[in-house]
């Protein structure tokens, strides 16, 4: 099972490990396009006003650059201890036993502008790049990935359960995997909690002592954590919070 988050604008600063090493990596088809991003980025921070507007930043955000002019040199984290925010929260790395961190690290992987997808151990660098950027010279990154990253995670050979945000979701379909919409008792759609609840669940998949390869396996771990999920469709399903 690969359960595939979204990753998150803010990160963690700092890191104990080498410097980031795109060999090493998880999913090294995808090297050769990590490496035309991670060298644009650099020369890109070269010119702070440019950077900021290619990413979308303020110029209160020039720390941002700064990591990208790293890039190549920063030390690094396992991405799972890197990223951060209300999923990351949620899903509660910190608190894991170290059997635990160990099954988080194959079964939990994370989406990326700047890498395509990593496996949670993968040791990455901080920096910024969102998925509706563009690069100059490069183009959107819908353009630059799609092509690569779709047959990689289409090839997967196991339970995929996609949660996505939309911006990274359109860098690569996935048709075969399980998607989860987050709605209330009512039927709402979930948004200001959306990111929680996820976490919750991946939390949940990441560390169960048998990892599920059936939908109906599936809905019986999160049940076991108290989540409620109930099965919209083929390959979807729905996490249903209180009112």
């Amino acid at each position: 099972m690969l359960v595939l988050l979204p990753p998150s604008e803010t990160k963690e600063p700092g890191g104990d490990g080498p410097a980031l090493d795109l060999d090493q990596l998880s999913f090294p088809e995808l090297t050769p396009v990590r490496r035309k991003l991670a060298y644009a980025l650099v020369d890109l921070a070269a010119d702070v006003p440019e950077s900021l507007r290619v990413l979308g930043l303020s110029p209160r955000q020039e720390d941002e650059v700064k990591r990208n002019a790293a890039l190549l040199t920063a030390g690094t984290l396992p991405a799972l201890d890197r990223y951060t925010g209300v999923l990351y929260d949620a899903l509660g790395v910190a608190t894991f036993t170290r059997s635990q961190r160990a099954k988080a690290g194959h079964r939990l992987a994370i989406a990326s502008a700047l890498f395509g997808v990593l496996r949670g151990g993968d040791r990455i660098p901080a920096y910024r790049l969102s998925g509706a950027n563009s690069v100059p010279e490069l183009g959107t990154l819908r353009a630059l990935w799609r092509p690569v990253l779709e047959p990689v995670l289409a090839g997967l050979d196991e339970l995929v359960v996609d949660l996505r945000s939309g911006a990274y979701a359109a860098l690569a379909g996935i048709p075969d995997a399980i998607t989860v919409r987050v709605v209330t008792d009512t039927g709402k759609t979930v948004s200001h909690h959306n990111k929680a609840y996820k976490g919750k669940l991946a939390a949940a998949l990441a560390t169960a002592a048998r990892e599920p390869s059936t939908v109906e396996g599936l809905t019986r771990v999160a049940a076991r954590a108290g989540i409620r999920l109930s099965r919209t469709g083929d390959r979807e399903l729905e996490l249903i919070t209180p009112s």
